[in-house]
C-alpha cells in the first residue's frame, strides 16, 4: 500500500517531563507501537513486561513493553509500547489508530479520522 508516516509524540502516563516527538511509520500490521529503548526510559516510562513478537521476516524475538500516552493528529490515547531497539524507527500500532477513530484510506494512502468510532 506504500509507506505512511505521521508525527507523534510519546509521553509517560502523567505527562511530567518531556516527550519524544518524532516521524513514525504507521504500521498497520503492528499491534503495538515501539520506540528506542533510551528514549522511553529518558520519559519515564516504566517496563511492565516481556512479549514475544513476530517481525516482517517471521523471526520470533522477545521484547519488553509499558504504557505510554501517544498523541498525533490531535488526538491522544494510552497504549502499549515496546523498548525498541536503539536506532530502531518509531513504529504507530494499530491499537493507537483504533484507539483514537483514525484508519488508513487504502485509495489516498494517508490517515483519515473516522465519522464515528465503531462499537459492532
Amino acid at each position: 500500500m506504500g509507506i505512511i508516516k505521521v508525527t507523534a509524540a510519546i509521553a509517560n502516563l502523567t505527562k511530567a517531563g518531556n516527550q519524544y516527538e518524532a516521524e513514525f511509520l504507521v504500521d498497520t500490521g503492528a499491534i503495538d507501537c515501539m520506540v528506542p529503548e533510551s528514549d522511553l526510559i529518558r520519559l519515564g516510562i516504566q517496563v511492565e513486561g516481556k512479549e514475544v513478537y513476530e517481525l516482517a521476516n517471521g523471526q520470533p524475538v522477545e521484547y519488553n513493553y509499558g504504557f505510554a500516552r501517544v498523541s498525533f493528529m490531535g488526538s491522544e490515547t494510552v497504549t502499549q509500547v515496546i523498548f525498541g531497539p536503539e536506532g530502531s524507527e518509531p513504529i504507530l500500532g494499530v491499537v493507537a489508530l483504533e484507539n483514537t477513530g483514525i484508519g488508513v484510506d487504502p485509495v489516498t494512502r494517508t490517515l483519515k479520522r473516522m465519522a464515528a468510532k465503531p462499537l459492532k
